[in-house]
């Protein structure tokens, strides 16, 4: 295996993390009948991610956990494991903890509405935080304290499919997408499962210590075929719903035409634009550079080929637009870190065997 030193590390993915801070504080609420995987599990790979990122940049920023609750210091989980409380808020005011940059809301494991009668000063402080600059992450029936503090009033949610219609009759105000397993609206974060949490973490994995990390981290924990977190998530505002009517003309093309030889140059003639105009619209419609759509749309279409079909990686590389083998391999290997043939012994060995 090819060891990366810590230039390389940095100029193919990027800083460790994407802020001047020395440190990432992360809070885990816990209350009775929390489902404690929601708990342990983003722990864990936060601190996988944490360590592969000091391996090659010493300076990679600190991860703090805590978990928190409020008001005993010891919860009982779902499973009858006793999870002790690192803050209490009846212990601490709001005013003397610091505020956390990640609260992670995990599940719990009957109706929530008890729970959340009794967890007041909790919806409060999560109000505040979030108020104060916290990225919040609620999961399943935990996203309901979201709702109750009135920060998804009039924007998008998920949550556990058995609560669907029970959040829609208690929070008409919320807009509600039980059909995506995430959503994300600002720095509010919602997962319908434990596998949508996951994604989520690997997500800021990558924001906080970069995509080396992010990739290695969902290689150890979820060695199997995932959709990338970008196509599983509701994002208010995102690219694919903006209002260039003639950009939105052009990705469909894009997506139907993928082993076309045209340039993009030549692809805006036909629709009537000139180079400059169409780089430029493209842009501003959909936030990415229309080189980076394109390469992605082709990169995502060899991953469902090798994973779903017989074809060599040669007719593969034809499907989607690369005539030359070798360039498809080099794409794969900066995107995922895996050649086009690893990555198919990798998803086929998880599929068909």
């Amino acid at each position: 295996m090819k060891r990366v030193n810590n230039d390389e590390f940095n100029n193919s993915y990027g800083s460790s993390h994407g802020s001047s801070r020395d440190s990432l504080r992360v809070n885990l609420v816990i209350y009775p009948h929390v489902l404690a995987t929601g708990v342990t599990l983003p722990v864990e790979m936060l601190l996988a991610g944490e360590a592969f990122a000091k391996r090659y940049d010493k300076s990679a920023i600190k991860l703090t956990t805590q978990f928190l609750s409020e008001s005993a210091s010891s919860i009982k989980s779902r499973a009858g494991i006793n999870m002790l409380a690192d803050i209490t808020l009846n212990n601490e005011t709001a005013l003397t903890l610091a505020t956390p940059d990640i609260i992670i809301v995990p599940s719990l494991w009957r109706n929530p509405r008890p729970v959340l009668k009794n967890h007041r000063k909790l919806i409060a402080w999560l109000k505040d935080c979030w108020q104060q600059g916290s990225t919040l992450i609620g999961v399943g029936t935990g996203v309901c304290f979201l709702a109750e503090s009135g920060l998804l009033d009039n924007h998008s949610a998920t949550t556990h499919w058995h609560y669907v219609d029970q959040f829609k009759r208690d929070y008409p105000q919320v807009d509600i997408k039980p059909d995506f397993f995430i959503t994300q609206s600002e720095r509010i974060y919602c997962a319908a499962s434990l596998n949508a949490l996951a994604d989520i973490i690997v997500h800021l994995i990558a924001q906080h210590y970069g995509k080396a990390a992010a990739q290695n981290v969902e290689r150890n924990f979820s060695h199997e075929i995932r959709k990338p977190y970008e196509d599983q998530r509701f994002l208010e505002g995102a690219g694919d719903r903006h209002a260039d009517e003639l950009i939105a003309e052009i990705q469909f093309w894009l997506r139907t035409n993928l082993n076309t030889e045209l340039t993009l140059t030549e692809i805006a003639k036909q629709f009537g634009m000139s180079q400059r105009s169409f780089t430029r619209r493209f842009k501003v419609a959909t936030g990415v550079r229309a080189t980076q759509y394109w390469q992605q749309l082709r990169i995502e279409s060899a991953k469902e080929l090798l994973s779903s079909s017989n074809l060599s990686i040669q007719e593969i590389a034809d499907q989607v637009g690369y005539q030359d083998q070798g360039h498809l391999t080099r794409l794969f290997k900066k995107d995922l870190g895996l050649t086009p043939k690893a990555y198919r012994a990798m998803v086929k060995k998880k599929l068909f065997s």
